[in-house]
């Protein structure tokens, strides 16, 4: 266990001993509810422990009772604590394998879901909206991309309420999952040992890594990519030498002086569109996670796709907040990039895959090009909202049992937060999505900074007139300077124009904006651009 680890265990053990906490009866639940019995045994660390597992679900608005039959699963499960630092908390996150009476693994589908046998519990101790993690996971899947499904549950473990968690998918090979080929133990040449390949940053030990040849701008750290698939026991000498010499070449390309070459740059090597998808996701969310640890890379064998693929996206429980870690996380006014988490010195590196990449600006063009569409889309505030509201709204009742058995609201936890603690559960939720608010305007103003598309317009220091309220949702105005004639660009950050006449009232000018989608726009009065003001309209 780090130092950090340390202190944030004996912190959490404090706050602990000062909160109270109910033990809760559930009798009935617009959730699903998780019946768990151990049969008197302690659920480990590891290895798994066999005990037995009942879920109860009725459908999308039924209501489940305790005494239901269970419609979706009864049967013997494996059972052990996973996570590093969230291992340490009072509410406990469990993987679990679905098992037949041999114990042999056992394929459910369960809640729509595809058939496999391998799960989590996610807790929510850390996470007090119950949002993060599923609306990241629905982002990226938006965008293309595999993330694990999830399914908000409650908990009873050998007869004790547990609260909500989140019952989903453990990352892993699988068609519906991470769709890499089955590693092949015996391959010591040809395709089948190009792949397939799970691996990340994160924690490491012993012979689950291999270090890259490549440390951080400024820095001797050195960077560990982590072993996910096939696992440490079952990982062969010529995999990893295959595999370590695979990403050595991949980042000699990327950090080589022909990086940007189509053929033998780093193109040949990562798949651009993967990571657009994961640079985004992460920055929206300010994930601290996201570039340092938890952050996983796949690879198929050659013969089906030779590219290293960024994703899935895992952990989001620090993401969506205001940290006062470093000066990145801890900005209260939405600024800030997570994919420059080496600026805040973490315990674990991230390797300068980013900076590297956001220097080609066909690259950096994909990233403003993929966000400016997805602001029409699910990275809309309306969307973002609405998707916060329907977890609300779906766990209205199950809360109140939640934070009667954990009595958290008000307080901190592990992870420490500006702005303070909301005492409601509204609270918290206001307290998000104020969050994503001003997220979106830094974003809107910052993401087209990356790249400077041929025929958007370019904002002079010296701009002839600065429009208020900025942003707006609507209507804006300005005191001075306008065309006689009314008649305006706007430009978006893609450079694609439409006109619009202003209104002129007492002096004042204004455009109305309402029916534009929400995003960063351009506007001037002249034709020529040289007095163009920035708006974000939200």
């Amino acid at each position: 266990m780090t130092k950090i680890q340390l202190t944030r265990l004996l912190l959490l053990c404090l706050i602990f001993i000062f909160q109270k906490t109910a033990a809760q009866t559930l009798t009935q639940s617009e959730l699903p509810i998780v019946q768990i019995n151990t049969n008197g045994e302690t659920i480990p660390n590891e290895p798994k422990i066999t005990a037995n597992m009942a879920i109860i679900y009725n459908g999308p608005g039924m209501i489940n009772h305790i005494a239901d039959q269970p419609s979706v699963y009864q049967g013997k499960i494996g059972i052990e604590i996973r996570g590093a630092s969230s291992a340490w908390m009072p509410q406990q996150p469990f993987a679990l394998e679905t098992r037949d009476e041999l114990g042999n693994e056992r394929t459910i589908a369960p809640f729509g879901m595809p058939e496999e046998s391998d799960w989590c519990l996610i807790p929510h101790y850390n996470e007090k909206t119950f949002a993060r993690n599923p609306l990241s996971y629905e982002l990226f899947r938006a965008m293309g991309q595999y993330a694990p499904r999830t399914q908000l549950v409650e908990v009873v473990l050998n007869g004790n309420y547990e609260g909500i968690y989140l019952f989903c998918e453990r990352i892993k090979r699988d068609k519906n999952r991470v769709d890499v080929a089955k590693s092949d133990p015996d391959a010591t040449n040809g395709d089948a040992l190009t792949g397939g390949y799970i691996f990340k940053i994160d924690y490491w030990s012993g012979f689950d890594n291999f270090t890259s040849a490549y440390t951080p701008a400024g820095t001797n750290a050195n960077i560990n990519y982590v072993v996910h698939y096939p696992k440490a026991d079952d990982w062969t000498t010529a995999q990893r030498v295959y595999l370590q010499q695979y990403v050595y070449n991949a980042e000699t390309a990327l950090f080589g002086p022909d990086f940007m070459d189509p053929q033998t740059g780093y193109r040949r090597y990562f798949d651009a569109k993967s990571f657009v998808a994961y640079f985004l996701v992460n920055e929206l969310a300010r994930n601290n996670d996201g570039s340092k640890k938890s952050r996983y890379f796949y690879k198929n064998q050659n013969s089906t796709d030779s590219l290293i693929k960024a994703g899935p996206v895992w952990d989001f429980d620090w993401a969506w907040k205001d940290i006062p870690e470093c000066d990145i996380f801890g900005a209260t006014d939405g600024s800030g990039w997570s994919y420059r988490i080496n600026d805040c010195f973490p315990d674990i590196y991230s390797p300068d895959l980013y900076p590297r990449m956001l220097q080609d600006s066909d690259f950096a063009q994909q990233i403003c090009n993929s966000y400016a569409e997805l602001r029409q889309s699910v990275f809309s505030k309306q969307y973002l909202f609405h998707y916060v509201d329907s977890i609300a709204a779906l766990v209205n009742n199950a809360k109140t049992r939640h934070y009667q058995r954990w009595n958290i609201l008000g307080y901190q936890n592990w992870t420490v937060e500006a702005g303070g603690y909301p005492t409601t559960y509204a609270g918290e939720i206001t307290k998000l999505k104020g969050w994503i608010e001003r997220r979106l305007n830094w974003l809107d103003i910052h993401i087209p900074q990356l790249c400077k598309p041929a025929d958007a317009p370019i904002v002079p220091v010296d701009a002839r007139f600065t429009v208020f309220p900025n942003p707006t949702n609507g209507l804006v105005a300005w005191n001075a300077y306008a065309n006689p004639s009314g008649k305006f660009w706007c430009a978006d950050v893609l450079g694609r124009t439409r006109v619009l006449f202003a209104t002129r009232t007492a002096g004042r000018y204004t455009l109305d904006l309402s029916t534009l989608h929400p995003g960063t726009y351009f506007i001037w009065s002249d034709g020529t651009k040289k007095d163009a003001a920035r708006v974000v309209k939200y």
